[in-house]
């Protein structure tokens, strides 16, 4: 975005990369290094480092990395702008909006009025004459009080198909903005009509109490039951999810995880104000970070159906890797929790959470219901299956408990049961130490950074440039030497960008850091950077050692172009052979 280099300099000057990190990471130091677990994937030893000298954060384990601003981007899942804006409201600072930005910021604003607008019409059309129905269904079969459609600002889109476009037109808005907002869509004949008709509707609001998105359920048998807002400019359904802007401020201590938004409408009027519910996707790893920043425990409670049983096992590797807690509540004597509560009330429900069971307990539950343990066969199955299961688990005690609970389950002896996890656990030990293997064995593979689209094509010249870019970032001035170097002669095209962009600002005065190029390169870009900055390198004879890379690197250059050559002249000599051989 347009905003100006000397002001992210300066920001990224006054916001010290240790003690944002800190906000969100406990931190210790060891070395020159601050040392944490890792906020961006689950992990039991700290891989996270944060490095106050080069004012990066990089993470061994996920390999995710940058600036004080690429952090924040990430921990709070902004765009860049937002993230500017955070830390600059965080030490004083005003951003001075230049056109670009200030155009992109009135537009998105926009979209977000658009669609408050819009979830003004719904909730008005509820209440009026051809709200009825979705009235009917609320306040009747769903048996919702006036203070919790109001609370979630539920509506009702009238059946029509302009009737939308006409009353945000009158508000002076364009069809085009209802195209950006996936308000409307346009048919094959270029019709423009609205998306939700004579559907009740669900506001979608984010983190901040921005509306941007819908969910739409149908009144009748039509198809689909539930309709969602696409992605727009505003709206990402794989990182939001549905009344987490509620959850979040929760005093129970844990979030309840639900398949859909009456299911998670009807627990907060109940009193469980921590339930949320994705937005018409499976639970995403983006999902389960960001419920980490606000609980420890997660419930899941879906439904009971073979839909619903296969959701909460996907879901429970995603949650457990973020570190926290998962239990799965077993909704018995209903079909899902809005149907319980209906049934047995808020106080049979708490006891239903108090009972739920960890996830280890709910997946053997799962193993052992498709087996028939009076049958020999059968049990040889189980127990092929749940030692599987048992041996992928982290701690020697909770292998010791469950592989007992499996045992006495199958009619076996622990002992028996603790030598087939035990097989099992050294089976995948020793496979994980065969694949090391074969990594230790191709080190240019270990060179490659981990995304593929930026793989490189040279591993000696990539080395060196990598080591340019090492001691540019360590000592600017060495820079000087590298005065003839062009962007051409990187084989690495990231490596070259970042070299072109670093002398540049060299040239300017302006400040040479990683954090610096966040405005310029994307987020895996940055990760791999950091990560190439975090590898030793000696400013000890720094100037020799800038030379001798700029030479491997010119070197390397010139045997590409000289083989550019002769592929150019092997093709110029088949032409001429395939035509003498045709003029024939």
């Amino acid at each position: 975005m347009a905003i100006p280099e000397q002001f992210l300099d300066e920001l990224t000057a006054r916001c010290d990369i240790a003690d944002v990190v800190a906000d969100y990471v406990p931190l210790t130091r060891k070395g020159n290094n601050l040392w944490g677990l890792c906020p961006f994937h689950g992990e039991k030893t700290p891989s996270f480092s944060v490095s106050p000298d080069k004012q990066i954060y990089h993470c061994f384990g996920c390999g995710k990395g940058g600036g004080v601003i690429n952090f924040v981007m990430e921990i709070e899942n902004l765009p860049f702008p937002d993230a500017v804006r955070l830390l600059a409201k965080r030490v004083g600072l005003e951003v001075p909006e230049e056109r670009g930005n200030a155009d992109f910021r009135k537009k998105r604003e926009r979209l977000l009025a658009l669609n408050k607008e819009a979830a003004r019409f719904f909730h008005a059309r509820l209440q009026a004459p051809e709200g009825r129905a979705g009235a009917e269904y609320l306040f009747g079969k769903r048996k919702l009080s006036r203070g919790t459609v109001t609370r979630f600002g539920l509506g009702m889109a009238p059946e029509g198909w302009d009737h939308l476009i006409t009353a945000m037109a009158q508000k002076g808005y364009e069809k085009v903005e209802l195209l950006e907002c996936g308000l409307v869509v346009k048919g094959q004949n270029g019709r423009v009509y609205d998306r939700f008709r004579n559907r009740v509707m669900f506001p979608i609001i984010d983190l901040r109490g921005d509306v941007i998105g819908f969910g739409g359920r149908v009144l009748d048998d039509s198809t689909p039951k539930y309709l969602n807002s696409p992605d727009t400019p505003v709206f990402n359904k794989g990182r939001n999810l549905f009344a987490l802007n509620i959850a979040k401020k929760s005093r129970l201590g844990r979030i309840i995880l639900t398949e859909g938004y009456m299911d998670t409408i009807s627990l907060h009027q109940a009193g469980f104000d921590c339930a949320v519910a994705s937005l018409g996707t499976a639970l995403t790893p983006e999902h389960a970070q960001l419920l980490s920043r606000y609980t420890k425990e997660a419930i899941i409670a879906y439904d009971g159906d073979g839909a619903g049983v296969s959701a909460a096992q996907r879901a429970i590797p995603i949650l457990e890797k973020t570190g926290m807690k998962v239990r799965v509540l077993r909704v018995k004597g209903a079909k899902d929790p809005d149907e319980f509560l209906k049934t047995y009330g808020p106080e049979a429900f708490a006891k239903l959470l108090d009972q739920s069971e960890n996830h280890i307990e709910y997946r053997i539950e799962q193993v052992l219901g498709r087996y028939d343990l009076t049958d020999d066969a059968q049990k040889v199955e189980f127990l092929k299956e749940v030692v599987g299961v048992i041996a992928g688990l982290h701690s020697p005690v909770e292998r010791e408990v469950y592989g007992a609970r499996c045992a006495e389950l199958a009619g076996i002896s622990a002992e028996a049961m603790g030598q087939e996890v035990k097989r099992e656990l050294s089976r995948r030990i020793r496979k994980e130490q065969k694949q090391q293997e074969r990594r230790d064995l191709t080190p240019a593979a270990q060179l490659q950074p981990r995304e593929r689209s930026l793989r490189y094509q040279n591993i000696r010249s990539a080395r060196a440039e990598e080591g340019v870019l090492r001691l540019a970032l360590l000592d600017p001035e060495l820079l000087r030497d590298a005065e003839a170097l062009t962007e051409e002669a990187f084989s690495a095209p990231l490596l070259g960008k970042a070299f072109r962009l670093l002398r540049d600002r060299w040239r300017g005065g302006l400040a040479v850091s990683l954090p610096a190029l966040t405005a310029e390169l994307e987020s895996g870009e940055m990760s791999h950077l950091a990560g190439v900055l975090d590898q030793p390198e000696s400013l000890q004879n720094g100037r020799q050692a800038m030379r001798d890379y700029i030479e491997i690197i010119e070197n390397e250059a010139e045997k590409r172009r000289l083989e550019g050559d002769k592929d150019a002249l092997l093709a110029v000599q088949k032409k001429l052979l395939e035509k003498k051989g045709y003029g024939g």
